[in-house]
């Protein structure tokens, strides 16, 4: 299992759009990099929604629960999506403020890259990330 950061604009699909409609297909993606992280994605991954704009700050958490697919409204088999499924809104909402105070998240791309809409987390960022949002079963 892959764990992965999810970002979307709230004014756009916020992370309650995805509880209230229970599923949907992740699109909109356009960066290479990113498209390449939606195309390695697997059936049950996880991933933590983070919400952009003056937000900031990771919300929810979904699966994963396509395999990666070209997106059907457009004609080019490089854009893919992926459907994902809500599983729980966070009890602490993690500000980025608050990611950018420790060291330990300097190889963290969510910082590197921070224009990259889908980022890859290792175990132990995505361990402490849960932490921070004071999750300690997702189920």
């Amino acid at each position: 299992m892959a764990y992965w950061l999810l970002k979307t604009e709230p004014d756009n699909y916020s992370y309650f759009d995805l509880e209230r409609d229970n599923s949907t297909v992740w699109d909109g993606v356009n960066n290479p990099l990113a498209l390449k992280h939606l195309r390695t994605m697997e059936l049950g991954d996880l991933a933590l929604i983070y919400h952009t704009g003056k937000e900031r700050q990771i919300v929810g958490v979904a699966e994963i629960i396509s395999k990666p697919y070209a997106d059907p409204t457009l004609d080019d088999v490089k854009r893919v999506v992926v459907d994902v499924q809500a599983i729980r809104k966070v009890p602490q909402a993690v500000k980025l403020a608050k990611i950018k105070q420790d060291a330990n998240w300097e190889n963290f791309d969510l910082l590197r890259l921070p224009r990259l809409s889908v980022v890859p987390v290792s175990e132990s960022h995505w361990q402490r990330l849960l932490e921070l949002a004071t999750i300690y079963e997702l189920i």
